[in-house]
């Protein structure tokens, strides 16, 4: 089982693209270099069946796509009353087939845990698909609602920066865990320090070591950072590289 590395999203800066394949889509080329990505632009718009079932045949086997819930669920009906935005959502990305790694719920800060609405939209999602499911709250009664994740088998994100408590150590049910690295502390645009990817390294390998599917996705995109540390992390993690140099940050 491999950890599960990439990006939010597959857009390939040109400083970077002496690193991947010249021929074929951004999606192809990095495809060709990382194993994962999350899809974020699905949390803005709906994309069409066949643009999944086309993104599904541009990767190799065993390349895992990490979809984010719409936010017409998430922020506009706020988990409630979701059963035809669910089905509509899942008509569509449950054409990645086995591509289909992992679906993320990131909430918005303002929505506080109610367990009978929190119950109600995870039946909901759980009558419809059974696969891996993970979800990113912000505000902090999320802490409360860890025994109803355990229930309906929903890991808690660990994220960085943590805007809840424990918030930067996976939570929840433990049957897979996901890490999203926004960038800090400049959210979304700081890049990561050699120290700070050599300790998550050890971090994600014990995971794995558990059996545990594990997920690490660098959502520091803004100032194009996320793609370089998402590469150092998996060089890091090669079987040969058995210790990491700590002394000196990889960026200035």
């Amino acid at each position: 089982m491999p950890i599960f590395l990439g990006c939010a999203g597959w857009s390939l800066p040109r400083e970077q693209w002496p690193r991947f394949p010249r021929q074929g889509t951004h999606l192809q080329r990095y495809a060709a270099c990382l194993n994962a990505v999350e899809i974020n632009s699905s949390f803005y718009r709906p994309h069409r069946p066949q643009t999944y079932a086309r993104w599904a045949q541009s990767v190799p086997s065993g390349f895992g796509f990490s979809v984010k819930l719409p936010r017409h669920i998430t922020h506009e009906l706020r988990l409630r009353d979701c059963d035809t935005a669910l089905d509509e959502f899942l008509a569509q990305c449950l054409q990645l087939g086995d591509r289909l790694g992992c679906l993320l719920v990131q909430l918005p800060p303002s929505l506080s845990y109610d367990p009978i609405i929190a119950g109600g939209f995870f039946t909901a999602l759980r009558q419809r698909f059974a696969g891996p499911v993970v979800l990113e709250p912000r505000h902090a009664s999320w802490v409360q609602a860890d025994r109803l994740l355990q229930d309906y088998q929903i890991g808690r994100v660990a994220a960085d920066p943590p805007v809840i408590a424990d918030g930067d150590a996976p939570k929840g049910w433990q049957g897979v865990r996901y890490w999203r690295l926004h960038g800090s502390p400049r959210i979304y645009h700081s890049a990561y320090e050699t120290e700070r990817l050599c300790a998550l390294a050890e971090v994600l390998r014990a995971s794995l070591e558990e059996g545990i599917p594990t997920w690490c996705i660098f959502d520091n995109t803004a100032s194009g950072h996320a793609l370089v540390d998402a590469l150092a992390l998996q060089a890091m993690l090669a079987p040969q590289a058995s210790t990491c140099i700590t002394s000196s940050p990889r960026h200035s």
